[in-house]
């Protein structure tokens, strides 16, 4: 299924956003990660289209064909504010649900703590709430021994942080991330979209800043207790996360949240598992 594109314009910028499904569907915002695009949810979207949702995957700022706002603001709360400024000009209901994976799950997640969030629900992938990252007593050995193994998979985080570093060398990073964060998926297509979204230097600037701001007071909104309904979903062979953190997560929720960790996915298990992710996503959702 070819997906619509379009561009929508918000206070801070122009966004453009590939959409599947009935134009009077119920609506579905799915926000992709890091280093990915919309097309990411070329495959799920279609998926969801096909039980009669309308789902709109935008281009976070930074990634063309979305604009670089000119005030550079690449935090947490920035991208909280975009999704929240999407539902507005889509004509979002009480009932929407937001999906999010890798930075769209931090984001999604941050949202899933605000109060005021137009989101009815949300569902995360890859990434779990932060606040849910600490342990319970319950499973403080599988976190101390997913702590202690996660520095080697988190090195590109401090990579981000040089300035010039990332942006010289980001297509090479790009390929290296996706080949050890989803071992034996095959990436070509997705780099192919990736490298029209960030083309050159500045694009790539703007796209590592969502790491640079990290420690902005922006970013803050991300490591908030969760007060909406979610589903997390993790890959058992994601090499970005390590797995055992999905334990972690899964000791801090209850009913009507839910989790679920995919046997042979890696990180980017919306591209691998598709069918197994739209089940759970559409169980979550009705």
């Amino acid at each position: 299924m070819t997906p619509r594109e379009r561009t929508i314009s918000l206070p801070t910028h122009d966004v453009g956003v590939l959409e599947w499904g009935p134009v009077d569907g119920e609506l579905l915002v799915a926000l992709h990660g890091f280093p990915d695009t919309a097309w990411t949810w070329r495959a799920v979207g279609p998926l969801l289209a096909e039980a009669g949702y309308r789902v709109v995957a935008p281009f976070l700022r930074g990634y063309a064909p979305s604009d670089v706002p000119v005030d550079g603001d690449c935090s947490v709360s920035a991208l909280a504010a975009d999704a929240v400024a999407l539902h507005e000009r889509l004509g979002g209901s009480s009932s929407t649900a937001l999906i999010g994976h890798d930075w769209g799950a931090i984001t999604a997640g941050a949202l899933a703590a605000e109060k005021s969030s137009p989101y009815a629900r949300v569902a995360l992938l890859a990434v779990p709430p932060l606040a849910w990252m600490n342990p319970t007593r319950a499973v403080a050995r599988t976190w101390l021994s997913a702590l202690v193994r996660q520095p080697r998979h988190s090195w590109y985080i401090a990579y981000n942080q040089v300035p010039g570093l990332a942006e010289r060398n980001f297509t090479r990073l790009a390929r290296r991330l996706w080949r050890t964060w989803s071992p034996g998926y095959d990436a070509t297509d997705d780099l192919a979209h990736l490298a029209r979204a960030v083309p050159d230097q500045a694009r790539a600037k703007a796209v590592v800043s969502y790491y640079r701001a990290l420690a902005s007071r922006g970013s803050r909104a991300a490591l908030a207790e969760p007060r909406k309904p979610l589903l997390y979903l993790h890959g058992d062979w994601d090499g970005a996360i390590d797995p055992r953190f999905f334990a972690v997560a899964r000791s801090r929720i209850a009913p009507p949240s839910s989790a679920a960790l995919l046997s042979g996915a890696g990180h980017f298990l919306q591209l691998e598992k598709p069918a197994e992710v739209t089940d759970h996503l559409l169980d979550f959702l009705r």
